[in-house]
């Protein structure tokens, strides 16, 4: 396990339980295809309180790492719909999505909306109406086999 993994399953293991408590995280939906206007592949922030603004996202991620926030404030909607395809047939994996306080994925992780994914069998979006205005940061990982 790389020290990046290591830090990431530290701060995870630490706030787990919190962070996925306050994400209250809404019903999973299938990952794989575009939901709510969000592309597979990417973790989607819709637009302050506007729902799913009608399936139209304000900002979208697409590499793993930290994506620094500008002037988000309030409750927004936040959708990990992240697949991966480098793990082996038939293993799973667990795209992350963590809200920091800090720039850079630094500072305390508030949040983590886990999206499971099975190769070959799909796997499951996680949606979450979280306020932005603590977070100055998005970090993407994954962990798996």
């Amino acid at each position: 396990m790389t020290r990046f993994r290591k830090a990431h399953a530290a701060a995870l293991t630490a706030a787990t339980a919190a962070a996925l408590v306050l994400a209250g995280a809404g019903p999973s939906q299938a990952a794989g295809s575009t939901i709510h206007g969000c592309p597979s592949g990417a973790v989607c922030v819709y637009p302050e309180n506007a729902g799913w603004n009608g399936d139209r996202p304000s900002l979208e991620f697409w590499s793993y790492g930290p994506h620094n926030l500008s002037n988000q404030y309030g409750h927004h909607y936040v959708l990990n719909n992240q697949t991966d395809e480098t793990f082996p047939d038939g293993g799973w994996a667990a795209a992350m999505a963590g809200g920091y306080t800090g720039y850079n994925a630094t500072g305390s992780l508030s949040w983590t909306l886990i999206n499971y994914i099975h190769r070959g069998a799909g796997g499951y979006a996680a949606s979450a109406n979280l306020d932005l205005t603590p977070i100055n940061s998005i970090d993407l990982w994954i962990t798996g086999p």
